[in-house]
């Protein structure tokens, strides 16, 4: 049987903004959206009572040249999770910010994943480093990114005897 709550907030989803979702199980819902849908649907969960922003998180497909980005949003009222998913291309990553509707919450997620995976947050005034200071390389979280082949160029010397083991 599906829980009652859960099958309510999928439907109006659906309804109102002609997504697709599923009940994952019980206080779980997924839905996915449109990347220009973001912040319309994000306002509208939050006035249904998911005040709070958990987290944003990627995941990094490749093989598409796409993020999926996912906002996992929680109703303490209803005790319902609902995670919105959206994809963005990886060649140019960018999305509009959700600071307008969960403010410095959402600041710190978009800039933390601004600065692993290099996706930019379109109103988000500060999208400075948050843990690689100094960082000249690539995004380090793509999956494309080659972090020990960084470490050999940047930080060894192949005619330093004791470091040949890097390059064998």
């Amino acid at each position: 049987m599906e829980p009652v709550r859960e099958a309510e907030i999928l439907q109006s989803l659906k309804t109102k903004f002609g997504v697709e979702g599923e009940v994952q199980r019980i206080r779980r819902v997924w839905v996915s959206i449109g990347k220009e849908q973001v912040l319309e649907v994000s306002g509208w969960i939050k006035e249904q009572g998911f005040e709070h922003l958990s987290s944003i998180s990627v995941t990094d497909w490749v093989e598409d040249g796409s993020y999926e980005l996912t906002y996992h949003l929680w109703s303490p009222r209803d005790k319902v999770v609902v995670t919105l998913r959206t994809r963005i291309s990886r060649e140019d990553p960018s999305i509009a910010s959700v600071m307008p509707v969960w403010d410095r919450s959402a600041g710190i997620h978009e800039r933390e994943l601004h600065e692993m995976f290099g996706v930019k947050f379109e109103g988000n005034p500060d999208l400075a480093p948050l843990f690689l200071e100094d960082w000249e390389g690539p995004p380090p979280f793509r999956k494309d990114f080659d972090w020990r082949e960084y470490t050999r160029e940047k930080y060894y010397n192949p005619e330093n005897e004791r470091e040949h083991v890097y390059y064998e």
